[in-house]
């Protein structure tokens, strides 16, 4: 398991992979004998994010990654930018190359071009739907916005491996594609890139399910205790201006109320006929916009005018 304390170099040794990750993260080369932590501080990479998902993506470690320790903002980074380098490099690469290595004049060498197409055609898909919606969500709630029509269980829901296609074109390359051995290295070469390629993919939705999904949970749980920690807030605040302007008697109603009189048993009890008690009720409302027994009840217990083992739920 790498470690902060590692050097950066070591890691790059062990691992030649760990290379495609340190672009995607923003980290440049050049980093001479530098430690994992110095060359993540020196470009503004959190460490822990960093090596979570090198020690995720290189060494399994799956049960390692704590979610309250993950930089939301540097994950986010290092998707978008994996998905522009999938996008944007890594299909139109292989494509090229794919066509380069088939025989234009063959049936089936255009039949697997178009399978290619059709797998790359659903991994734009799946892909330009994370950007579109799952991304923008992201960062709202970093900015402390809460969208109500979108969360991250909607998304992990309807997430899932892209890989049928691909493996269904890697198959039939082999089986069913005549070559000469003027084109069989091209094909090698092409069919190392696409198995590679299914690795790829693979790691990168499983970083997502578990390493991203759980981080952007928590931040989703925070973001609502904020939310609930704010009206509560603003209902005590609310509830102290409103309180001034009610009288004597409206509190000795809503005391009632929430205790569970009737309009009978509250005259009784107060010494006033039922059509006052209507009455007040009817300014109580109209002064607090409270309509209902529950807002009542939170009211009055909010505002000390009543204990809340004095209330009937």
């Amino acid at each position: 398991m790498y470690e902060a304390d590692d050097k950066m170099i070591n890691l790059i040794s062990d691992n030649y992979n760990i290379l495609e990750s340190l672009g995607r993260f923003g980290i440049n080369m050049g980093f001479g004998d530098k430690t994992v932590k110095e060359v993540c501080e020196n470009q503004e990479v959190d460490t822990y994010t960093f090596l979570a998902v090198v020690n995720f993506s290189i060494n399994g470690y799956r049960n390692m990654v704590d979610s309250d320790r993950i930089s939301i903002p540097t994950l986010l980074h290092y998707l978008k930018a994996s998905h522009t380098y999938y996008l944007d490099f890594q299909l139109p690469d292989i494509r090229k190359a794919l066509k380069e290595a088939l025989d234009d004049d063959d049936s089936v060498a255009r039949l697997i071009l178009k399978m290619y197409d059709a797998y790359a055609h659903e991994i734009r898909v799946h892909m330009k739907y994370e950007e579109q919606h799952l991304f923008p969500y992201v960062d709202k709630l970093l900015n402390n916005i809460t969208p109500g029509d979108y969360d991250i269980e909607t998304f992990s829901k309807h997430h899932g491996q892209t890989t049928q296609r691909l493996r269904e074109l890697k198959n039939v390359i082999i089986k069913y594609l005549p070559s000469n051995n003027q084109r069989n290295n091209q094909l090698t070469r092409v069919l190392f890139d696409l198995y590679k390629n299914e690795e790829w993919l693979g790691q990168h939705a499983e970083v997502e399910d578990y390493i991203f999904i759980p981080a952007i949970q928590r931040l989703e749980r925070q973001q609502k205790q904020s939310d609930v920690t704010v009206k509560i807030s603003q209902m005590l605040n609310q509830g102290q201006e409103n309180q001034e302007a009610l009288s004597e008697r409206e509190k000795e109603v809503i005391v009632s109320l929430v205790q569970g009189m009737s309009n009978k048993e509250i005259a009784d009890h107060l010494f006033i006929s039922v059509n006052t008690v209507i009455t007040h009720r009817r300014n109580i409302a109209r002064k607090l916009q409270i309509h209902s027994p529950a807002g009542l009840t939170i009211y009055a217990i909010v505002n000390n005018l009543v204990d809340i083992s004095r209330v009937k739920l």
